[in-house]
Protein backbone atom coordinates (compact mmCIF):
# COMPACT_ATOMS: atom_id res chain seq x y z
CA UNK A 1 0.00 0.00 0.00
CA UNK A 2 3.02 2.18 0.61
CA UNK A 3 3.66 2.02 -2.65
CA UNK A 4 0.80 2.56 -3.95
CA UNK A 5 0.69 5.73 -2.30
CA UNK A 6 3.87 6.52 -3.45
CA UNK A 7 3.52 6.37 -7.41
CA UNK A 8 -0.09 8.26 -6.54
CA UNK A 9 1.14 11.79 -7.84
CA UNK A 10 1.91 9.96 -11.41
CA UNK A 11 -0.87 8.15 -11.59
CA UNK A 12 -2.93 11.12 -10.98
CA UNK A 13 -0.72 12.93 -13.63
CA UNK A 14 -1.71 9.91 -16.36
CA UNK A 15 -4.87 9.17 -15.27
CA UNK A 16 -5.67 13.14 -16.06
CA UNK A 17 -5.01 12.98 -19.41
CA UNK A 18 -6.96 9.48 -19.69
CA UNK A 19 -9.96 11.18 -18.88
CA UNK A 20 -9.66 13.54 -21.06
CA UNK A 21 -8.63 11.72 -24.02
CA UNK A 22 -11.90 9.17 -23.14
CA UNK A 23 -14.12 12.51 -23.24
CA UNK A 24 -12.79 14.23 -25.96
CA UNK A 25 -14.88 13.63 -29.13
CA UNK A 26 -13.14 10.73 -31.65
CA UNK A 27 -13.37 7.50 -33.61
CA UNK A 28 -14.77 5.94 -30.14
CA UNK A 29 -17.74 8.21 -29.96
CA UNK A 30 -18.58 8.65 -33.60
CA UNK A 31 -18.89 4.36 -32.74
CA UNK A 32 -20.94 5.04 -29.98
CA UNK A 33 -23.26 7.30 -30.98
CA UNK A 34 -23.93 4.99 -33.91
CA UNK A 35 -25.10 2.50 -31.64
CA UNK A 36 -26.31 4.03 -29.29
CA UNK A 37 -28.92 5.77 -31.66
CA UNK A 38 -29.70 2.61 -33.90
CA UNK A 39 -29.77 0.03 -30.96
CA UNK A 40 -30.14 2.18 -27.25
CA UNK A 41 -28.25 2.20 -24.23
CA UNK A 42 -27.70 -1.64 -23.72
CA UNK A 43 -26.03 -2.18 -26.84
CA UNK A 44 -23.84 0.67 -26.65
CA UNK A 45 -22.39 -0.17 -23.09
CA UNK A 46 -21.62 -3.76 -24.34
CA UNK A 47 -19.61 -2.36 -27.48
CA UNK A 48 -18.12 0.24 -23.89
CA UNK A 49 -17.00 -2.82 -22.68
CA UNK A 50 -15.37 -3.79 -25.54
CA UNK A 51 -13.78 -0.07 -26.22
CA UNK A 52 -12.20 -0.42 -22.77
CA UNK A 53 -10.55 -3.96 -23.01
CA UNK A 54 -9.11 -2.51 -26.26
CA UNK A 55 -7.42 0.59 -24.73
CA UNK A 56 -6.44 -1.43 -21.92
CA UNK A 57 -4.38 -3.84 -24.37
CA UNK A 58 -2.97 -0.68 -25.78
CA UNK A 59 -1.84 0.43 -22.26
CA UNK A 60 -0.63 -3.09 -21.82
CA UNK A 61 1.36 -3.14 -24.95
CA UNK A 62 2.31 0.63 -24.29
CA UNK A 63 3.90 -0.72 -20.85
CA UNK A 64 6.13 -3.32 -22.05
CA UNK A 65 7.48 -1.28 -25.24
CA UNK A 66 8.46 1.48 -22.87
CA UNK A 67 9.68 -0.67 -20.62
CA UNK A 68 11.72 -2.86 -22.82
CA UNK A 69 13.11 0.34 -24.59
CA UNK A 70 14.01 2.33 -21.34
CA UNK A 71 16.01 -1.41 -20.08
CA UNK A 72 17.91 -1.09 -23.69
CA UNK A 73 18.12 2.88 -23.64
CA UNK A 74 18.85 5.68 -21.34
CA UNK A 75 17.94 8.55 -22.96
CA UNK A 76 14.75 6.85 -24.31
CA UNK A 77 12.63 8.56 -22.09
CA UNK A 78 13.97 12.38 -22.62
CA UNK A 79 12.63 11.58 -26.31
CA UNK A 80 9.06 9.73 -25.32
CA UNK A 81 8.89 12.81 -22.73
CA UNK A 82 9.42 15.37 -25.39
CA UNK A 83 7.67 13.48 -28.28
CA UNK A 84 4.68 13.31 -25.85
CA UNK A 85 4.61 16.61 -24.62
CA UNK A 86 4.42 17.75 -28.55
CA UNK A 87 1.37 15.98 -29.56
CA UNK A 88 -0.77 17.11 -26.29
CA UNK A 89 0.36 20.17 -27.82
CA UNK A 90 -0.89 19.55 -30.87
CA UNK A 91 -4.27 18.42 -29.63
CA UNK A 92 -4.79 21.71 -27.45
CA UNK A 93 -4.43 23.91 -30.80
CA UNK A 94 -6.54 21.12 -32.89
CA UNK A 95 -9.21 21.73 -29.58
CA UNK A 96 -8.86 25.34 -29.47
CA UNK A 97 -9.48 25.67 -33.38
CA UNK A 98 -12.57 23.50 -32.71
CA UNK A 99 -13.97 26.11 -30.26
CA UNK A 100 -13.75 28.79 -32.87
CA UNK A 101 -15.75 26.52 -35.67
CA UNK A 102 -17.05 23.51 -33.92
CA UNK A 103 -17.11 20.56 -35.86
CA UNK A 104 -20.34 18.74 -35.81
CA UNK A 105 -20.20 14.99 -34.65
CA UNK A 106 -21.48 12.74 -37.18
CA UNK A 107 -22.79 8.86 -36.25
CA UNK A 108 -20.52 6.09 -37.54
CA UNK A 109 -22.66 3.60 -39.51
CA UNK A 110 -23.51 0.33 -37.63
CA UNK A 111 -24.38 -2.52 -39.25
CA UNK A 112 -26.54 -5.03 -37.69
CA UNK A 113 -24.49 -7.56 -35.12
CA UNK A 114 -25.36 -9.69 -32.45
CA UNK A 115 -24.46 -8.58 -28.61
CA UNK A 116 -20.99 -10.75 -28.62
CA UNK A 117 -20.18 -8.76 -31.80
CA UNK A 118 -20.91 -5.06 -30.17
CA UNK A 119 -18.09 -6.20 -27.74
CA UNK A 120 -15.84 -7.00 -30.53
CA UNK A 121 -16.57 -4.17 -32.91
CA UNK A 122 -15.65 -2.23 -29.99
CA UNK A 123 -12.40 -3.80 -29.20
CA UNK A 124 -11.43 -3.77 -32.38
CA UNK A 125 -12.07 -0.18 -33.18
CA UNK A 126 -10.10 1.01 -30.29
CA UNK A 127 -7.28 -0.97 -30.90
CA UNK A 128 -6.88 -0.10 -34.11
CA UNK A 129 -7.71 3.71 -33.07
CA UNK A 130 -4.72 6.14 -34.29
CA UNK A 131 -6.15 8.44 -31.53
CA UNK A 132 -5.97 5.88 -29.02
CA UNK A 133 -2.57 4.67 -29.68
CA UNK A 134 -0.98 8.21 -29.52
CA UNK A 135 -2.69 9.06 -26.60
CA UNK A 136 -1.21 6.38 -24.81
CA UNK A 137 2.32 6.80 -26.27
CA UNK A 138 1.71 10.55 -24.50
CA UNK A 139 0.82 9.20 -21.42
CA UNK A 140 3.82 6.63 -21.34
CA UNK A 141 5.79 9.34 -20.81
CA UNK A 142 4.53 10.39 -17.15
CA UNK A 143 6.52 7.14 -16.54
CA UNK A 144 3.88 6.56 -14.38
CA UNK A 145 4.60 2.69 -13.17
CA UNK A 146 8.37 3.29 -14.08
CA UNK A 147 10.02 1.49 -11.45
CA UNK A 148 7.11 0.23 -10.01
CA UNK A 149 6.47 -3.66 -8.95
CA UNK A 150 3.63 -5.68 -10.51
CA UNK A 151 1.67 -4.70 -7.83
CA UNK A 152 1.92 -0.94 -9.33
CA UNK A 153 1.01 -1.79 -12.46
CA UNK A 154 -1.65 -4.23 -11.85
CA UNK A 155 -3.28 -1.46 -9.86
CA UNK A 156 -2.43 0.92 -12.85
CA UNK A 157 -4.13 -1.64 -15.42
CA UNK A 158 -7.40 -1.88 -13.30
CA UNK A 159 -7.67 1.66 -12.94
CA UNK A 160 -7.38 2.49 -16.42
CA UNK A 161 -10.05 0.10 -17.35
CA UNK A 162 -12.03 1.52 -15.07
CA UNK A 163 -11.82 5.42 -15.92
CA UNK A 164 -12.40 3.98 -19.50
CA UNK A 165 -15.04 2.25 -19.03
CA UNK A 166 -16.80 5.10 -16.65
CA UNK A 167 -15.82 7.53 -19.86
CA UNK A 168 -17.31 6.15 -22.92
CA UNK A 169 -20.75 4.74 -20.81
CA UNK A 170 -21.11 7.86 -19.96
CA UNK A 171 -20.58 9.05 -23.60
CA UNK A 172 -23.03 5.95 -24.03
CA UNK A 173 -25.65 7.02 -21.98
CA UNK A 174 -25.58 10.72 -22.73
CA UNK A 175 -25.41 9.89 -26.92
CA UNK A 176 -28.64 7.47 -26.74
CA UNK A 177 -31.05 11.28 -25.19
CA UNK A 178 -31.62 13.03 -28.32
CA UNK A 179 -32.05 16.75 -25.77
CA UNK A 180 -28.90 15.61 -24.20
CA UNK A 181 -26.93 15.25 -28.16
CA UNK A 182 -28.37 18.60 -28.79
CA UNK A 183 -27.21 20.43 -25.27
CA UNK A 184 -23.94 19.07 -26.18
CA UNK A 185 -23.66 19.88 -29.28
CA UNK A 186 -24.65 23.68 -28.50
CA UNK A 187 -22.02 23.89 -25.72
CA UNK A 188 -19.63 22.12 -27.70
CA UNK A 189 -17.75 25.48 -28.28
CA UNK A 190 -16.66 26.03 -24.17
CA UNK A 191 -15.90 22.24 -23.93
CA UNK A 192 -13.26 21.97 -26.84
CA UNK A 193 -12.07 25.56 -25.73
CA UNK A 194 -11.82 23.36 -21.97
CA UNK A 195 -9.95 20.82 -23.68
CA UNK A 196 -7.58 22.87 -25.69
CA UNK A 197 -6.58 24.19 -21.54
CA UNK A 198 -6.06 21.35 -20.43
CA UNK A 199 -3.91 19.33 -23.56
CA UNK A 200 -1.82 22.78 -23.63
CA UNK A 201 -1.20 22.39 -19.29
CA UNK A 202 -0.30 18.97 -19.95
CA UNK A 203 2.12 19.54 -22.83
CA UNK A 204 3.67 21.94 -20.15
CA UNK A 205 3.83 19.87 -17.32
CA UNK A 206 5.56 16.93 -19.44
CA UNK A 207 7.59 19.18 -21.05
CA UNK A 208 9.18 20.75 -18.15
CA UNK A 209 9.33 17.95 -15.96
CA UNK A 210 12.63 16.24 -14.92
CA UNK A 211 13.59 13.02 -16.95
Amino acid sequence: MDELLTYLPRFVAAFSILTFAAISPGPAVAFLLGVSAARGRGPALLATTGIAAGSSTINVLTLVGVGLLLSQLAWAMEILRLAGASYLAWLAWGSFRKALNPPQVVAAKVTPAKAHHLFASGYLMQVTNPKAIAFWLAIAAVGATEGGSALVVAAFIACSFVISFTCHAAWALILSSAPVRRAYAAGRRWIEGALGVFFAFAAWKIATSES
